[in-house]
């Protein structure tokens, strides 16, 4: 009998709907989803109020990616993600004391995600003390007296983790890891840790900051983009608007990625109907279905034959790198029989793409998961900057580097100090602004704090937005670490699955969402966030409230602050005038100088990025570094697997809006494996069959029930599950090297027939 305090998924037993596959992204299809959700969840007069606010310059920043907003924005400046996202921050606060009357935690662990999600805004602060079976009310004083008196109560600053969502605003974030440093502790894990960690480091390694190196503008004028391990139709709709723009200036696109997306097969603009424009835009020239973790080999094999060619830019890396010989001679270690076996690609497939790049004059080079969660995360994405050095691809009109995050402002956070890993510099410019000593010991990641909870060190865990338990790898290894803590604390406006898995005393603390106005005794109020471009911007929401007892972000930090450390800073005026937390970033952080002035603008301020402004590069040699790097190892045992988790259409991230991945074809459930129909046929399994899962790692093994078979168009050998439902088969212990992302995208599994048959069609 399954436990429900495991923290996995409960079974789905809904029906099985499956369809075509989607050809052409977006469309009307996109239009008529987005107005039911919103007409279902905000009724109409909100949905058109909300929506047209939106990414617009008086407006509030879309929670749903950090793609960045054209400079001339149209009405609609927002996708399908995007107008869910908004629908799903205005639902009614109906998670207040009456549901957790009727609904006991085990039974709201048997709910699912989607269920979870669907009951509304949360409308109170909520306790679960010790060995309760339900939540009650508490109010806001005293369940700050119970976070503070806690947090006193630690032996030592380390045994306190504070994890941090990427959806928290500039202002929030400064003044959360600025109120953790008061404590004493770096302990500050992130989203990051477990999605962008990998570029971070490999991009400040070889080029000297851990971010992108391109504008938006940059897409109209490249010749030639690359879209790696990402899939934006789902996860990024918006930027397909830039790749159609990019399209009709004359760019080749190409799409390297084990899955064929729709979004980057064919796409519709809705917005294009309007002006009688009913052509869709074809945008991907060239689609090669790479295997899983075979991204590597194939780059090095267009590497080899650009060097072979000597199809390089001599000037440049005379000039602007360091260590060319070096990688240059290690190609040759490289056999074409490795390169076409591990990346399953043919050779002539891979001069193809060698040719687009050889006729390149700029170039731009996009990923995401699908490059930064594996094993070799790090290196692989060190091989997508050897190509862009090897073309002088950087500081160049169209040209760049461009890791392409999800969260509206994980870049963001990032930049004002969310990081367990601090730099010398930043702690130093931190100190002259907040006048006082910042701890120097590097705190826990996310891996690491969940090592932490199962040793039992941690005492408090607060987690600022986000969904821990269903985010995280390893799922039940994860829940029976946080039921090890003392205190659990949930920041957040909707009820998630990380309320029900919880230390021996629960809180759930309900803030302000971003579509909402924030109104304090100094006025209205607005907050910044910074795009994944680097341009920071203002964000106001305009919406009442849905409930008056919810406090924003920055308040409830400074209330905290004002009962930990009431001497360090003046936290009552933080809390209530935001312009003052801006004065205080300002002369705590490099490039934030002059900040309330300068996010008035129109259009924000852009951060500095010397390679991309004056292709000058922050490296120990001043000069960006070509890196060599072994192949990874991709050899699985026989009859097993490589499976990947992925999104559905219907999600953002660990949250679900509905039940329809409609560019896949697949509806009703989503206890879906996408699996080859060779590899299918040959072990005798039929479309709907029902099969066990079973995830191995060094001798650990960990099996998840009742996944129903879908083919799919995916290379043998591979399969592909939707997450969070597919994270209990992560291995917590097998990360990234250097960046110790997990490695969601590389799990080697075996299969085996279900006696579940759960699949009926509708």
């Amino acid at each position: 009998m399954r436990d429900p305090f495991d923290g996995s998924t409960p079974p789905d037993t809904n029906g099985l709907r499956l369809t075509k596959v989607k050809q052409t992204a977006a469309g009307i299809p996109a239009a008529v989803s987005s107005l039911n959700h919103g007409i279902r969840k905000m009724g109409l007069t909100k949905t058109v109020r909300n929506l047209l606010m939106v990414n617009q310059k008086e407006g509030f920043d879309c929670p749903g990616c950090a793609w960045p907003d054209p400079e001339h924005r149209t009405s609609f400046e927002f996708c399908e993600n995007g107008a869910k996202a908004v629908a799903d921050e205005a639902m009614k606060a109906n998670v207040n004391e009456r549901f957790f009357r009727k609904h006991s935690i085990q039974d709201l662990l048997n709910k699912s995600d989607y269920w979870l999600n669907r009951q509304g805004r949360l409308a109170h602060p909520m306790i679960k003390r010790p060995q309760a079976t339900h939540y009650e009310s508490i109010s806001w004083e005293e369940a700050l007296d119970m976070v503070a008196s806690s947090i006193k109560s630690m032996d030592k600053p380390e045994r306190g983790v504070y994890y941090t969502s990427g959806r928290t605003s500039n202002e929030a974030a400064f003044l959360y890891q600025a109120l953790v440093r008061a404590l004493g502790s770096n302990n500050l894990p992130d989203c990051s840790n477990m999605c962008h960690e990998s570029s971070g480091k490999a991009l400040s390694q070889t080029i000297g900051i851990g971010k992108g190196t391109v504008h938006l503008e940059d897409f109209e004028q490249s010749d030639l983009i690359l879209v790696v391990g990402q899939n934006p139709g789902t996860n990024h709709p918006r930027m397909l608007t830039a790749l159609r723009d990019a399209k009709k200036k004359g760019a080749r696109i190409v799409s390297i990625n084990p899955l064929p997306e729709t979004g980057l097969q064919r796409f519709k603009h809705p917005q294009d109907y309007m002006s009688g424009d009913f052509q869709s835009t074809q945008l991907a020239d060239l689609h090669i279905p790479v295997r899983i973790g075979g991204d590597a080999a194939l780059l090095k094999g267009v590497l080899k034959l650009l060097v072979d060619q000597q199809s390089f830019d001599q000037s440049f890396i005379e000039h602007k790198t360091i260590h060319f010989e070096q990688f240059k001679q290690s190609l040759d270690e490289f056999s074409w029989n490795q390169i076409e076996q591990d990346s399953g690609i043919s050779r002539e497939i891979i001069e193809q793409l060698a040719q687009l790049c050889e006729g390149s004059n700029a170039t731009i080079a996009c990923w995401a998961m699908g490059l930064t969660q594996h094993r070799n995360g790090v290196a692989v994405i060190q091989e997508v900057v050897n190509l862009l050095l090897l073309g002088g691809h950087i500081g160049r009109p169209g040209a760049g580097l461009c890791p392409v995050r999800g969260h509206s402002n994980v870049q963001g956070d990032r930049t004002v100090g969310i990081w367990e890993a601090p730099s010398e510099l930043f702690i130093e410019k931190l100190e002259q602004g907040l006048n006082f000593s910042i701890p120097r010991k590097h705190g826990y990641d996310v891996v690491h704090a969940i090592h932490a909870m199962e040793r039992q060190d941690v005492d408090v865990f607060i987690s600022m937005g986000g969904n821990f338990l269903s985010a995280t790898p390893d799922t039940k290894r994860t829940a029976k670490a946080l039921q090890n803590v003392g205190l659990t604390v949930q920041v957040s406006t909707k009820l998630n699955r990380s309320h029900l898995i919880t230390g021996e005393t629960a809180l759930i603390l309900p803030v302000l969402g971003r579509t909402e106005l924030d109104q304090t005794s100094s006025g209205e109020q607005f907050v910044t966030v910074e795009n994944s471009m680097g341009v920071v911007h203002r964000s106001k929401g305009n919406m009442k409230p849905v409930s008056s007892t919810l406090l924003s972000e920055p308040s409830l930090i400074a209330r905290l602050g004002d009962k930990l450390c009431p001497d360090l800073l003046d936290w009552v005026s933080l809390g209530s005038d935001y312009d003052s937390i801006r004065d205080l970033m300002a002369n705590s952080l490099n490039g934030f100088e002059d900040y309330n002035t300068r996010v008035r603008e129109t259009n924000g301020f852009l951060l500095p990025n010397p390679p991309r402004d004056n292709c000058e590069f922050a490296t120990e040699s001043g000069k960006a570094v070509f890196t060599t790097h072994p192949l990874p190892n991709v050899h699985v045992d026989n009859d097993h697997f490589v499976l990947m988790t992925i999104r559905s259409h219907d999600q953002y991230n660990t949250t679900i809006y509905g039940l329809h991945d409609r560019y896949r074809g697949v509806h009703g459930n989503r206890r879906i494996v996408f699996m080859n129909a060779l590899d299918m046929s040959e072990r005798g399994l039929k479309t709907r069959d029902v099969v066990d899962m079973t995830s191995h790692f060094n001798t650990t093994k960990r099996t998840s029930l009742n996944w129903i078979v879908v083919p799919y168009e995916i290379p043998r050998g591979n399969l592909a599950a939707y997450f969070p439902e597919a994270n209990e088969l992560v291995p917590l212990d097998s990360t990234a090297d250097i960046s110790n992302t997990p490695t969601s995208k590389w799990i080697e599994v075996s299969i085996s027939t279900s006696p579940l048959l759960i699949a009926e069609e509708e």
